[in-house]
């Protein structure tokens, strides 16, 4: 597999205030977009090309992406002026990721699971779709019995319970294609369903590995206090790692207190006097003198602008390494 299919186009309702000015995949994680972090992971399991959907606030990403490369790697985005939900937006890509196996990669969530083991269970049997399950987790919605899902939510009423959690990954041959509606909104649950009445959807379970959905304002908090004690990702291998903090590029008055779960991004500015405890700044935000912040998020307002972590030039513009 060399082509992966990066859903980006989410109106990223609940985390508003956060998602006014940005698309979900382009909110700062340890000072980078999200999506970049999907593209890491991706690359590591040797992926070659990106097709990203687009809808709410979709300039941010041309804007960041300037050269419309990530690690030399191509980016293809591809705008839905109208959302046409996951199903409609993998049939609008079509064209472009025929005729060979590709991967759908929901750009919202934060993993290291090994993609590899994904890949391979997809090879391994006859399923037309594997979706990456996790046995643990409050959302388990998927009943395996083996490695075949035989209902999603008892939708097919078949009395099931839900046995694991997906995990937004997944895996799928090209005559997946033909399952889908053609020019029509639709989600690709109801076409899971038609796979599975057919015996055509498979699962493949990989507990290894962290995996964070960042949909809630708490769990995006808890992802940096949780991972940032952590060895996470594990598969930047030779990658420089993000740092917990980048305070030597931030402007930091005297008088301050930062704990060890908080994280400054590069070109903040922190005033003096100013105690700071599990909370996230973002780049080109300002927290005033005197302030104490407790599970804060302090955004900037304008659209994100702050270079890669790679990329240690000063600019304000957009750039992507």
């Amino acid at each position: 597999m060399k082509k992966a299919f990066v859903l980006g186009a989410g109106l990223g309702t609940r985390l508003k205030k956060l998602t006014e000015e940005l698309p979900k995949p382009m909110i700062p994680v340890f000072g980078k977009p999200l999506i970049e972090f999907a593209f890491d992971h991706l690359i590591d399991a040797g992926f070659e090309e990106f097709i990203i959907n687009t809808h709410h606030e979709a300039k941010a990403y041309k804007e960041y992406f300037k050269t419309q490369k990530y690690r030399g790697k191509p980016l293809t985005f591809i705008h839905e002026p109208i959302l046409l939900d996951t199903g409609g937006g993998i049939d609008n890509v079509s064209n472009i990721l025929k005729p060979n196996p590709f991967i759908v990669y929901n750009g919202d969530i934060l993993t290291d699971l090994p993609l590899n083991d994904l890949i391979d269970a997809h090879n391994s049997n006859n399923y037309l779709v594997t979706l990456a399950l996790r046995s643990t987790g409050k959302a388990k919605h998927i009943a395996l019995e083996d490695n075949k899902i035989s209902d999603i939510r008892n939708m097919l009423e078949s009395g099931k319970d839900g046995t694991h959690m997906f995990t937004g990954i997944y895996a799928c041959s090209p005559e997946f294609l033909h399952y889908l509606k053609h020019d029509t909104k639709h989600s690709v649950i109801t076409v899971f369903l038609e796979l599975i009445k057919d015996g055509l959807l498979g699962g493949a379970i990989i507990d290894i590995g962290e995996w964070w959905d960042l949909g809630t304002r708490e769990a995006y908090l808890d992802a940096h206090r949780v991972l940032s004690k952590s060895e996470f990702p594990s598969y930047f291998n030779n990658l420089e790692r993000f740092s917990d903090n980048e305070i030597s590029e931030s402007f930091i008055g005297k008088n301050i207190k930062i704990d060890k779960s908080s994280h400054i991004a590069k070109s903040a500015i922190i005033d003096q006097d100013t105690e700071i405890i599990n909370s996230i700044v973002w780049p080109d935000a300002k927290v005033s003198k005197g302030s104490i912040l407790k599970r804060c998020i302090v955004r900037n307002c304008l659209l994100y602008t702050s270079p890669s972590p790679r990329d240690r030039t000063r600019s304000r513009m957009p750039s992507s390494a």
